[in-house]
């Protein structure tokens, strides 16, 4: 089926801040071409990791098998229950670079960082700095995907409890991350000041 199951929309995308049990990441996809003024929906649909690959690269790879033509405009959207690891965004990152008529944006359910390693911040600036335009999801993105990508039988979306505050935190947390240094920097010193 091109539309997720429900259960399986609402177990992955679900912006807990401890998400356990969650080794699988969702993405959801429009993939747009720019007329002028005017779009044109080309695509839609769903993909996860498959066989250890992960599905930024999965995306990737099946996009570039379009031969997009460089003379026209495109606009990709993601929707993904983790942001990108760090490899995940070094390749996506030299992908915009490769392809600068496309535009990409990623709204994200939860942050990713591994345990063992702490680049994943690092990964998400260098992203950012390519030219992607990247966000945590709102109940208004959760709307959107559970009409356009899961099979819903025509229910109506219904938030969870902790799903606005949970989105809060972590817009607050990738903020942070996407802060220039200097910023961070400035910031913490003047919470210094203040005596914070």
């Amino acid at each position: 089926s091109i539309l997720m199951q429900r259960r399986l929309f609402l177990y992955n995308f679900r912006n807990l801040r401890k998400a356990k049990g969650r080794r699988e990441t969702y993405l959801c996809y429009v993939v747009k071409r720019r007329d002028s003024a005017t779009s044109c929906s080309m695509d839609f649909g769903y993909l996860r990791n498959q066989m250890g690959c992960h599905v930024e690269v999965l995306f990737l790879r099946y996009i570039a098998a379009w031969d997009l033509d460089p003379g026209r405009c495109y606009r990709i959207t993601w929707f993904t229950s983790w942001s990108p690891c760090y490899d995940c965004a070094q390749h996506i990152a030299s992908f915009l670079r490769s392809y600068p008529n496309l535009t990409l944006r990623i709204f994200m359910a939860r942050l990713y960082f591994c345990e063992d390693r702490k680049a994943e911040p690092e990964g998400l600036r260098r992203l950012h700095k390519a030219g992607a335009q990247i966000a945590i999801m709102t109940f208004k993105d959760y709307f959107y995907c559970w009409n356009t990508f899961v099979e819903n039988r025509e229910q109506t979306f219904k938030g969870w409890e902790g799903l606005h505050e949970n989105s809060v935190h972590l817009a607050r947390k990738l903020r942070r991350i996407l802060l220039p240094l200097y910023e961070v920097d400035d910031l913490r010193d003047a919470f210094k000041i203040l005596g914070l």
